[in-house]
């Protein structure tokens, strides 16, 4: 049994990254919302409980509250923010709003090296982001750090092992944030770092083959490393019982459906239906604006479409998917703060609630970084581990608007083009995701000496760790002057190409 950390999630933005952290650690850990049973909690036998932070402030109406009964389970628990002032209120402390906010970098000061801040130097730069503060320390806590203007900025009962911290050690703008949940993990909590995907693999091949047993199992596949990796994955479990399907949804990339059947088929031997039901996606999908619309219409059909395909083969009960730890987060809600759904993904958010076949999602739990390290171990070739993300939803979801036969071949040109350069650049591998998105406004132009009035869009190059944040990419202006070139001279119907600048948050990668 691997050693879990389980993180309750309180509204924070950070909250998918602290999870990272402890992964990188090679620890496992797992989020569950701050509601979350106390019977549910103790089935994972805990090594330690971090509680995240979040929007609220504890004396507000309606505010999550911590559980009395966590600090009753003898387990380590660590309070990030949010998490640290409402385990002081839990615990009969008290917080008030401060007379002055604390956002960003501030200079801390350590008082106390033992356990939390073992190792660390005396002073550290730590990232702060809140506006309330402890005033009064529960019985048996004592000070650990403090800033100029945050008294308690660190605070513990080492004899309980219960600590709080008031700033963010999960970010990279806190010196030693990584050394900070470390010490946690291995000091206080006592974890093993045994969390190795070599072992995840096995484990996962363990279980699909009892859960699968005689049955066949459909699986999804896009071409993208997720569903490729997932794949591979199940091959390596079931071997022929595995049936991959390939459906053109009519929102592809250029030339995708040719290429997807090429190393499919001619590499892995994989056996691969390939089912053209574009013409039943774009009927659905005629004049539909709204993202979240598109994406449901996408995620009905596309289960449709595998209802359909599950008749023509005897003995199927399944369908794999490659659906990511990011992927249920945003589109799930916890409670209502910011980790609310985002969007729903269509093969999360959109399913049907009929749906004939039951899922199997062996990448659920794991982070994109993650499942591209499993690929690499399951040998997949490099053009599909370094493959750019693309949504599920494809082109429908980078349309702003009405979707039609003209959009989609003005997005396939321009979207090609600026792959093409990114390649010859040697710059795709450095980039997390780049791509076109066409907006749904005309704008005047000039060639030939006549006026023109065309479409616009928009390039989009971000760098991410996990996609869970991201910032834009500062391609050098030589590339965007090709690319903005090579697009307007190349694909009839365009004639001005913008730049997102964006990161995420406040905006997601996606446009839709």
């Amino acid at each position: 049994m691997k050693d879990t950390i389980l993180i309750l999630d309180f509204g924070s933005q950070y909250t998918q990254l602290i999870a990272r952290r402890v992964r990188e650690l090679k620890v496992f850990s797992v989020i569950e919302p701050c509601i979350v049973s106390i019977e549910k909690i103790k089935s994972y036998n805990p090594k330690g409980i971090i509680l995240s932070g979040g929007p609220h402030s504890v004396y507000e109406k309606g505010a999550p509250l911590v559980d009395k009964k966590i600090f009753k389970l003898n387990v380590p628990v660590l309070g990030i923010c949010y998490g640290l002032q409402g385990l002081v209120k839990t615990l009969h402390g008290e917080v008030n709003e401060s007379k002055g906010r604390e956002y960003g970098r501030a200079q801390m000061y350590i008082d106390n090296h033992e356990d939390l801040f073992f190792s660390l130097p005396a002073k550290i730069v730590s990232w702060m982001s809140h506006m309330d503060k402890v005033v009064k320390l529960p019985e048996g806590f004592k000070q650990l750090a403090h800033t100029e203007s945050t008294e308690f900025a660190a605070i513990g009962n080492n004899a309980k092992k219960i600590y709080g911290v008031q700033f963010h050690p999960e970010v990279v703008h806190t010196d030693k944030g990584l050394q900070i949940i470390s010490n946690f993990l291995f000091r206080i909590c006592n974890c093993f770092a045994t969390w190795q995907l070599e072992d995840f693999i096995e484990q996962q091949v363990a279980e699909i083959r009892k859960k699968a047993g005689t049955k066949n199992v459909i699986c999804g596949l896009s071409g993208g490393v997720d569903s490729s990796a997932a794949a591979v994955l199940l091959h390596k479990a079931i071997g022929r019982k595995l049936k991959c399907i390939f459906v053109n949804n009519g929102v592809l990339r250029k030339d995708e459906a040719r290429k997807v059947a090429a190393v499919f088929r001619g590499h892995y031997k994989i056996d691969l239906h390939y089912v053209d039901a574009s013409v039943s996606f774009l009927k659905k999908l005629k004049g539909v604006m709204d993202p979240e619309e598109k994406r449901k219409i996408i995620g009905h059909e596309f289960i449709r479409v595998f209802d359909a395909e599950a008749k023509k083969i005897k003995n199927v009960e399944f369908l794999v998917q490659g659906t990511l730890y990011p992927d249920v987060i945003e589109s799930v809600s916890f409670f209502g703060g910011p980790t609310s759904r985002i969007k729903s993904h269509h093969n999360v958010g959109g399913l049907p609630h009929d749906m004939k076949l039951k899922l199997i999602e062996p990448f659920r739990q794991l982070f994109k970084d993650e499942v591209r390290q499993i690929a690499k171990i399951l040998g997949l070739p490099d053009e599909i581990i370094q493959r750019h993300p693309f949504p599920g939803p494809g082109l429908a979801v980078r349309i702003l608007g009405e979707i039609t036969q003209e959009h989609l071949r003005i997005l396939r040109e321009a979207d090609s083009i600026l792959e093409d350069i990114i390649k010859k650049r040697g710059l795709y591998q450095e980039l997390w995701q780049a791509f076109c998105v066409l907006l749904p406004l005309k704008t005047v132009g000039v060639m030939g000496d006549k006026r023109t009035y065309e479409h616009v869009v928009a390039i989009r190059a971000v760098n991410s760790l996990d996609g869970m944040t991201a910032d834009w990419a500062k391609l050098p202006y030589e590339v965007l002057d090709e690319i903005s070139n090579s697009i307007i001279n190349k694909v009839h119907g365009i004639n001005r190409v913008v730049l997102d600048v964006s990161s995420k948050p406040p905006a997601t990668i996606e446009w839709e």
